[in-house]
């Protein structure tokens, strides 16, 4: 579903869904948000995170993007709180397993994508200590500033490459297992959040092209960057199951 871009003063102003997303870069949280929305059939307006905005600051309670607005609720900033909100909004088609045991399971590796110490968590760690190393990765002034937004220590990147390679290992054996069952999803046989999680988590690996995603060129070789191990980890397997979800339930081009 297209969506447009407005103000933070419109934002305020408007009613239904709202969304504050970082602009520019394929964020795998802004974009799972956006995907999850645009699943739903979910109409909402987006607003371009701007650090210098106090009025933005103040309305998105300080949470970090992406932040979701309902009519007058309070604002929703985790994964989990876009997602059960998304689900009230429009139950159907539910992102949510039936089952107990799946249920748990994609609550399980969301998780391990998503939350603190995940895979894209540890994956930005990656890229932080490239960056004050000079070894690419992020630019100085961005590694910096996610250094201390991510917890960056000097012994870092060892701990980060371990827990991004066991969770690339452990997502890609999840999809074969799936796949030698017959499924392209991670969890029975449709759509659950874990498949947008995992497709929009592959940005900080392999982003789109640039025909589908239009970020800058240095931008792209920061995500593009990989040590040995990362290498080693990246199973096909999960890029193609990213390009299948993408063109199969998202919107494409990305809108940034």
């Amino acid at each position: 579903m297209p969506f447009q871009f407005i103000d933070v003063e419109e934002a305020i102003a408007a009613s239904g869904v709202r969304v504050v997303v970082v602009s520019g870069v394929p964020s795998p949280w802004g974009e799972a948000a956006k995907g999850i929305l645009h699943v739903k059939d979910i109409e909402f307006q987006a607003v371009r995170l701007d650090y210098d905005s106090k009025r933005l600051a103040e309305w998105a309670g300080g949470r970090s993007a992406p932040v979701l607005f309902y009519e007058d609720e309070r604002p929703r900033s985790g994964w989990t709180e876009i997602l059960l909100l998304a689900e009230r909004i429009a139950p159907q088609p539910s992102l949510i397993p039936e089952n107990a045991t799946d249920r748990a399971t994609m609550f399980g590796f969301s998780h391990e994508i998503l939350a603190e110490a995940g895979l894209c968590w540890s994956r930005r760690l990656q890229l932080v200590h490239a960056g004050l190393h000079g070894d690419g990765g992020f630019a100085l002034p961005v590694a910096q500033y996610l250094s201390k937004k991510y917890g960056y220590r000097p012994d870092s990147e060892p701990e980060a490459t371990r827990r991004v390679v066991a969770l690339l290992g452990a997502l890609a054996a999840q999809i074969r297992a799936q796949q030698a069952a017959g499924s392209d999803y991670f969890i029975g046989d449709s759509l659950t959040a874990l498949d947008i999680y995992s497709a929009t988590a592959m940005s900080l690996f392999v982003p789109l092209p640039p025909e589908q995603c239009e970020i800058h060129e240095k931008t792209r070789a920061v995500f593009e960057l990989r040590n040995d191990e990362t290498e080693a980890a990246l199973d096909s397997v999960l890029i193609e199951h990213r390009d299948r979800i993408y063109e199969k339930h998202l919107e494409l081009p990305l809108t940034l």
